[in-house]
């Protein structure tokens, strides 16, 4: 039952952020923490007190982290909020545990962060340490700046280009994580060319869908979980079905056509990884789930960073083992939920074997037979499943045959070619590039008129 290997989403300064994105679902998780007393991200010292994870806590979280998992790599990952508010020196103090409890394990680190806050002693320390960084940008300027924002409500977008231009000049290795939403849906080849330009070799595009409850609940929250089943409404910043499946579909046919091998987009990898028949490497398109988990600054552990509610608090660990609290019969039960309420409908689905209902997070509609469970992004899945499968069984059929999966570019071409050849008309220049009438070179037949 239990999980040898998971991962946790690690969130040492809780919800507390520099930035006032109006789209974030966490934010508001600050009232789950009314005893943290809110301070202001403009003054450390009572930050640092009220909301940092104190020492013994950090401490405790690395050493039970490491022993309880049976690899021999072990990956942290840091959010937010915004971990940048913490200052390098506590990173310092995390690597320093790190190397004091390895236990010749090795460490990885991840980072995630909107940028605002980095500079050159930042980076520095990143390269030194070999962190990764995850850098949120939604695109160029107007559909960065749409949400994303400071307490003053001013722009963030040239300080995060800012900060890209300093991890490129300190060498320090970086992913994009775009938000697709309400905003940006619409422009899929302004955001994927400007984010390629701009030096993102590894990008992640992640769906903004929230629900608003017409009342704030009991906890304090009005961004509310699934199965709340009072009145709400999805927000109006949320992507649409369609739109998100349209958005990647249009990103997959540049990529495809011209950067496979040179770009990497998450989505796209895993889709490989299904296609060829390995398990997917993204838990949303995993038929359970359960091994990826969120700790707060307080040492609370959650089921999911997207399930951050009071009936998905597992415990703390300052008050039992996080190995006992991860294989839980309560997160067991969690996980197996995913698969054990797929709807009907999912499950006689085409497309069922990549998508397996996503994100139980989403899984709020019905279906048209009435069946609870069906996911709101259904339709744009469906859409983008369909559309990329010929292209996806060419490359898993390479991978099967130990050739690269960048022969797709040059199958992608044959295809256009030929689409181009039954499009042209008699007096059109030839889709070969001759320069000549499409009627005197490779169109021949005088029935195409």
């Amino acid at each position: 039952m239990g999980h040898h290997s998971f991962h946790i989403m690690t969130k040492p300064i809780g919800p507390i952020c520099n930035l006032d994105c109006k789209y974030c679902f966490y934010l508001e998780k600050e009232a789950l923490y009314p005893q943290a007393d809110k301070a202001a991200p403009h003054d450390p010292p009572s930050l640092q007190t009220r909301w940092a994870m104190q020492p013994a806590l950090l401490e405790t979280y690395i050493r039970q982290y490491i022993e309880a998992q049976d690899a021999p790599l072990v990956s942290f990952a840091w959010q937010g909020g915004e971990p940048t508010l913490l200052g390098v020196d506590f990173f310092r103090n995390v690597v320093r545990l790190q190397r004091q409890y390895a236990n010749g394990k090795e460490i990885a680190n991840a980072f995630q962060t909107n940028g605002v806050l980095l500079d050159d002693e930042w980076a520095s320390f990143f390269r030194d340490h070999s962190f990764l960084i995850g850098i949120s940008i939604d695109g160029p300027r107007p559909l960065h700046d749409a949400f994303r924002v400071d307490k003053g409500g001013q722009p963030t977008f040239d300080k995060v280009l800012r900060a890209i231009e300093t991890l490129r000049r300190y060498g320090v290795e970086f992913n994009t994580l775009t938000t697709v939403h309400r905003a940006n849906a619409d422009a899929p080849l302004d955001v994927y060319r400007f984010l390629r330009d701009a030096g993102s070799g590894f990008m992640q595009f992640i769906p903004i869908v929230e629900r608003i409850a017409q009342r704030t609940t009991s906890d304090g929250l009005q961004l509310i979980a699934p199965s709340f089943d009072g009145e709400a409404q999805v927000a109006p910043w949320s992507v649409q079905p369609l739109q998100f499946g349209r958005f990647l579909g249009a990103i997959f046919d540049e990529w495809v056509r011209r950067d496979v091998g040179r770009v990497f987009v998450q989505l796209f990898d895993v889709c490989l990884e299904i296609w060829s028949y390995i398990p997917a490497s993204l838990c949303v398109f995993r038929p359970t789930c359960g091994a990826a988990l969120a700790m707060e600054h307080s040492g609370d552990i959650y089921s999911c960073d997207h399930f951050v509610y009071p009936e998905h608090r597992l415990g703390n660990i300052m008050e039992a083992p996080l190995a006992s609290l991860v294989n839980s019969v309560q997160q067991h039960n969690f996980g197996e939920a995913k698969l054990s309420t797929l709807p009907r409908y999912c499950r006689e689905c085409d497309v069922r074997f990549a998508c397996n209902g996503e994100c139980p997070k989403h899984r709020f509609l019905t279906t048209p037979d009435g069946e609870a469970g069906l996911n709101y992004l259904c339709a744009g899945y469906k859409h983008f499943f369909h559309h990329i499968d010929p292209a996806m069984r060419f490359m898993a059929g390479e991978l099967a045959a130990g050739r690269a999966p960048a022969e797709v570019m040059q199958w992608a071409a044959a295809q256009d070619a030929d689409a181009a050849m039954h499009q042209a008309n008699r007096n059109d220049p030839c889709p070969c590039g001759s320069g000549k009438k499409f009627k005197h070179c490779h169109g021949g037949a005088p029935q195409r008129a």
